[in-house]
C-alpha cells in the first residue's frame, strides 16, 4: 500500500482526534485540511518513522502547537479560518491524553507524536485525567438497544461519577425519558441504530429542539460519519469500546460544555 493511500485510511481518525482536541467538526476538520496542506508541500514529513499514522498525526500535532505558541504566526493565520484562530487551544496534557485514551496509541508513539519522552506522556495523561475529573459529575441519558452494551455504558459512566437518568432503546424511549418530569440529561450517549430501525441521530435531533447538551455517538462503523463531506458528530465512539475511550471523550465533551458557560458568563 502506498504512503498516500495510508494517510486516507488514517483520515476518519485524524478527523477523530481533531474534532475532539476542538470540540467542533468544522475547526477540528480545518485543523486536518491544514495538515494535509503540509504534506503536500512537505512530502518528506512523513516517513520518518515505521508508522504513518504516528507521523501524521506529529505533523498535524506541530501545526496544532505551533498556534499555542505562536498565535501571532503571520502564515498560520493566513491558512485558517477565523473560527480556528479564534478557538481555544487546548493544552499538552489533554493531547496525550486523548493520543493515549481515545486513539490507543502506544506511550512510546504518544511520545513521537507529541516530541517528549515517555515519561512525560505519562505524568501528561495523569495531570489530563485528574483536570477532566475535576467538578464534571452530570446526568446522562443512555439511547443505546442493545442490553449488554447498555450495562456496560451506565456501570462506566456511573463509576465515572455521573448519574444515568435512564437507557432508552428507541427514538420513542428517549423523548420520553427525557420529558419525564421535566429532567434534563447534562449529556447525552446515543447509538445510531436503534432497535426498532428508528435513528439515534433523529432521537438526538428531537431532543436539541428543546435543550442544548452535549452529545457522544456509538457506532460500529465510525468510518461513515468521519468523511468531513457533510456535517457529522463532533464526538463519536467506535463499537466494540473500551472504557478509556468513553471517559475519554466523556470528558472533553463535558470539559468544552463548561469552558463555554463560563466564557457566556463572563460576557
Amino acid at each position: 500500500m502506498s504512503t498516500s493511500q495510508l494517510v486516507v485510511q488514517h483520515l476518519p481518525y485524524l478527523r477523530r482526534y481533531a474534532r475532539a482536541l476542538t470540540g467542533s467538526q468544522v475547526a477540528g476538520d480545518a485543523y486536518v485540511a491544514a495538515t494535509l496542506e503540509t504534506l503536500v508541500n512537505e512530502p518528506d514529513t512523513l516517513g520518518r518513522s515505521q508508522n504513518v499514522k504516528a507521523d501524521l498525526f506529529r505533523v498535524f500535532t506541530r501545526i496544532w502547537n505551533s498556534l499555542s505558541v505562536n498565535g501571532q504566526s503571520d502564515q498560520v493565520q493566513r491558512d485558517l479560518p477565523a473560527e480556528v484562530r479564534l478557538g481555544q487551544i487546548t493544552p499538552l496534557p489533554r493531547q496525550a491524553f486523548l493520543l493515549s485514551c481515545l486513539e490507543g496509541f502506544s506511550e512510546e508513539d504518544a511520545a513521537i507524536i507529541l516530541d517528549v519522552d515517555v515519561t512525560e506522556v505519562r505524568d501528561l495523561v495523569d495531570e489530563a485525567g485528574r483536570e477532566l475529573a475535576a467538578d464534571m459529575a452530570t446526568e446522562i441519558l443512555i439511547i443505546e438497544d442493545e442490553p449488554l452494551i447498555a450495562m456496560d455504558l451506565e456501570a462506566l459512566v456511573e463509576g465515572l461519577g455521573h448519574n444515568v437518568i435512564g437507557v432508552a432503546r428507541t427514538r420513542t424511549e428517549a423523548l420520553k425519558l427525557a420529558g419525564d418530569d421535566g429532567r434534563r440529561p447534562g449529556l447525552i450517549l446515543a447509538d445510531i441504530q436503534l432497535a426498532d430501525g428508528s435513528s439515534g441521530l433523529d432521537a438526538v435531533n428531537d431532543l436539541l429542539k428543546t435543550f442544548e447538551v452535549p452529545v457522544i455517538f456509538i457506532t460500529a462503523y465510525p468510518e461513515r460519519f468521519l468523511t468531513g463531506e457533510r456535517p457529522e458528530p463532533a464526538f463519536l465512539i467506535a463499537k466494540p469500546f473500551q472504557p478509556a475511550n468513553v471517559s475519554a471523550v466523556i470528558s472533553q465533551a463535558l470539559f468544552f460544555q463548561q469552558t463555554a458557560r463560563r466564557r457566556e458568563a463572563r460576557s
